[in-house]
């Protein structure tokens, strides 16, 4: 009953957050609907970006894993780790300042449009798209891992509570738009790190741990295959592919636009510093956590989960064990808000690059503010039902498309990953090296996917983001040197004496 109450109180704290948001916000426009009026501190900033970075992944897919196969199974929250600080600290400022400049851009699509001054839609449609697409297949991904946590948890029938999931979703993203999803981030990410923390530290301090445990092998059988659950306790358990693949994940930041809009958000450039502080020490801490739960809960209570196949319940049964019901269903809400707050962000950057890249631009051209901001409103609601049908459907077609999601990631780091970097550091960088970017990264991710990333084991990401960089190089200098409105935005958005 105590994590039935948890669970109402955290469900109803999200709405409010909404509902107050929408109140205070209920005259402004599309702008303050979209990117909240870049007025975002940053705390909000970091702790947002980071929530909306780590889904349910990081409290149950990281964890099973490593404690089913061990540390070397790592590679891929260290390759998010290096990646996540880089982006920040690369990347954060000069967005921000960059997507000031051009035009006040308040998606990415309008932002590598407007740092060219280009008066083609092309890109930024092109762009608008490809968002909209994935991110629709995203959402519905995130509706599956909240109904996912929920019946594990109630053990309530999944069509339920994936509706719960859904419409508390919905509701809050709906009428408070970015500052609601920002500040239900900032309350989720700090619910996520209190969880990690709690759990191992309450392991240390009431528990005898028996290393010994470490050694036993379990089988379980997974799909109608026998699975050897052997724990290595060695990081360079994992094969030289492995490594490189895992590293390779953290490029995706560097094209991910629900990460890239954070640092457009925040109120001023300066503050950028205090938020890549608090983000990078929350990354370091919530994977640290993560890697020691698993190690843990090896030694407690593998002998119960592995043989089940259940190590991704490792979080939740700890939770139980260590604390009373209400304390841990608090700490099991962390889960579901590892799943909405990816899934919020992920819908209000389709609904903002549908609404500011295609229907502002090419369908109401004299479209008033008032007018994008119900428009956006409008595609949330449509994105989020569709994504719930797609996640609420059964057959192969459904499974495929769920099965896209892992490779939505790669995708989105190899065709705009290397575009962004070169637009905030390059100033030579031209309009057409940035399509033939986007247009090669794209490319190549797919062409890799289909026919070289069974046989090769590497991730596609690594081909796709090199190719794109190269292409985009290699046109940008065998293109006419940019106009001198091009370089003045370079120059406005790097001049030391201002700051947005």
């Amino acid at each position: 009953m105590g994590e039935l109450i948890a669970f109402v109180l955290y469900f109803v704290l999200m709405l409010c957050i909404g509902i107050f948001f929408f109140l205070r916000t209920k005259s402004g426009g599309d702008k303050e609907y979209f990117l909240g009026g870049r007025q975002m501190g940053p705390w909000v900033t970091a702790m947002s970006a980071q929530a909306s970075d780590m889904s349910a992944w990081l409290l149950m897919g990281l964890p099973g894993s490593i404690l089913a196969f061990g540390l070397g199974q790592a590679w891929i929250g260290i390759g998010l780790c290096i990646g996540t600080i880089l982006n920040w600290v690369l990347i954060a400022k000069r967005l921000r300042r960059f997507s000031a400049a051009a035009n006040d851009s308040i998606t990415l699509p309008q932002y590598l449009s407007n740092r060219f001054a280009s008066k083609s839609p092309a890109l930024q449609i092109i762009c608008a798209v490809v968002f909209l697409v994935f991110f629709t297949v995203y959402v519905a991904s995130g509706f599956v891992a909240g109904a996912t946590v929920f019946t594990t948890i109630f053990e309530i029938p999944e069509n339920i509570a994936m509706l719960i999931f859904a419409v508390v979703l919905i509701i809050y993203t709906f009428l408070g738009g970015y500052s609601a999803v920002c500040w239900t981030d900032f309350v989720q990410g700090m619910l996520m790190l209190i969880a990690l923390l709690a759990v191992p530290i309450i392991v240390v301090v009431t528990k005898d741990l028996d290393v010994s445990a470490l050694s036993t092998v379990y089988t379980y059988i997974d799909g109608g295959n026998e699975i050897t659950a052997a724990f290595t306790g060695n990081l360079f358990s994992a094969t030289p592919t492995e490594i490189i693949s895992g590293l390779a994940w953290g490029l995706g930041y560097f094209g991910m636009p629900h990460i890239l809009v954070r640092f457009m958000g925040i109120k001023k450039s300066s503050m950028i510093k205090k938020s890549a502080l608090v983000a990078c020490i929350w990354v370091v801490i919530t994977l640290l956590c993560a890697i020691l739960l698993a190690y843990f809960g090896r030694m407690l209570i593998g002998h119960e989960l592995l043989p089940a196949g259940k190590q991704s319940m490792v979080f939740i049964e700890l939770a139980r064990d260590l604390f009373p019901g209400f304390i841990a269903g608090i700490l099991m809400a962390a889960i579901m808000a590892a799943s909405m707050s990816t899934a919020d962000s992920q819908l209000l950057v389709a609904s903002s690059s549908f609404t500011a890249d295609i229907y502002r631009p090419v369908l109401r051209k004299k479209c008033s503010d008032k007018e994008a901001l119900w428009v956006g409103r409008i595609v949330v609601l449509i994105i989020a039902v569709v994504a719930y049908l797609i996640a609420s459907s059964e057959g192969e077609g459904a499974q495929a498309i769920m099965n896209m999601v892992e490779n939505a990631w790669a995708g989105f780091g190899s065709a705009f990953g290397a575009v962004v970097i070169l637009s905030v550091f390059w100033r030579r960088f031209t309009y057409k090296g940035a399509v033939a970017g986007v247009l090669v990264g794209a490319v190549v991710d797919v062409l890799w996917l289909m026919f070289l990333s069974a046989p090769t084991g590497i991730y596609e990401l690594l081909p796709g983001f090199v190719a794109s960089m190269i292409a985009a190089v290699i046109v940008t200098l065998i293109d006419k040197v940019p106009s001198a409105e091009i370089t003045a935005i370079y120059d406005t958005a790097m001049d030391p004496t201002i700051d947005d």
